[in-house]
């Protein structure tokens, strides 16, 4: 054994060894092209620190942020038929589906979940635009019903963050008749009178916006969202016009009355909380969990000297 080059010239090695970084420490800002350390963005919510701008997130930790303690239960949705027209481009439909699997630790492109916000109990489901761009089949028609299903059952309002590129083209026509069976769900919530809230967060395009990202009963958008039914590119190229600036845009659309607010991320779930106490008719949420002072005694003033 040559205990020089087996033990002495490794160990040099490994001290004068240049690390490698992980790549995902460090995300760049899309908007202002600012270096963002990943702990840093997380703790701000996905949400640039130098120019504001609103990063995509998943469901799971939108909802770690949104309920009381980020503590959450998933509600279980009806599994459809896998690929059911056998269809196939470049890849197989279930190839795809693993893929997006894999990359985002999810089983679809929407989460439903029940808990407390601010101790006002809700349903929420959000879709996940990283899982094929968020895309509505089956799987996410199964979601919202079951997610209304569950707010009917329970009496609670329903929550729900769209972020979507429109219907899934692997499932055809099925994918297009999920548009129909939301407003059937979104329906149910209106006969049992609860509340429906949606928030829509960048983008909400196609199927999803011709359907049930806009019938609730309050529309939320976050800042710079792109919220349309056909892109900007193609009714540029359809009515062969030049669009106004920051057209399709969550501020455009709040401006000629198609959205009730814009919000900032950090700031939803208060505003989410205001607005459900409000509609349910429940008193304002605590903002702590102290006990209320008690009432100070009230200041006798001294009697006047006599004369």
């Amino acid at each position: 054994m040559n205990w020089i080059s087996n033990y002495v010239r490794p160990k040099i090695n490994s001290l004068f060894s240049r690390r490698e970084v992980p790549e995902n420490l460090w995300t760049k800002c899309p908007e202002c092209g600012t270096m963002l350390f990943h702990r840093e963005l997380a703790e701000n919510l996905n949400v640039c620190p130098n120019c504001d701008h609103h990063m995509a997130i998943s469901p799971r930790d939108r909802f770690k942020a949104l309920f009381d303690g980020g503590i959450f239960t998933e509600i279980s949705v009806p599994e459809p038929v896998v690929d059911p027209l056998q269809f196939r481009d470049q890849k197989k439909y279930p190839d795809r589906l693993k893929a997006a699997q894999k990359s985002t630790g999810e089983k679809e492109a929407m989460l439903v979940v029940e808990g407390d916000i601010a101790r006002t109990p809700v349903v929420a489901a959000a879709q996940d635009f990283s899982f094929m761009a968020g895309s509505m089949g089956m799987y996410v028609g199964n979601a919202i019903v079951a997610a209304a299903e569950r707010a009917v059952a329970l009496k609670r309002p329903l929550v729900l963050f769209s972020a979507a590129g429109g219907a899934r083209m692997q499932e055809g026509i099925l994918s297009l008749m999920q548009m129909p069976r939301t407003t059937v769900a979104v329906q149910m919530l209106k006969e049992a009178n609860l509340p429906y809230i949606v928030v829509l967060t960048h983008p909400t395009t196609g199927g999803v916006t011709a359907s049930y990202a806009m019938l609730g009963d309050v529309h939320i958008a976050e800042p710079n969202a792109l919220i349309c039914f056909a892109g900007p590119r193609v009714i540029e190229q359809t009515i062969r016009e030049k669009l106004p600036e920051g057209f399709q845009r969550a501020e455009y659309l709040l401006d000629h009355g198609m959205l009730d607010r814009v919000t900032h991320r950090k700031a939803l779930r208060e505003e989410l909380v205001t607005i459900l106490r409000m509609l349910t008719r429940q008193t304002p949420a605590v903002r702590a969990d102290l006990p209320a002072p008690p009432p100070e005694a009230p200041i006798t003033p001294p009697a006047p000297p006599h004369a």
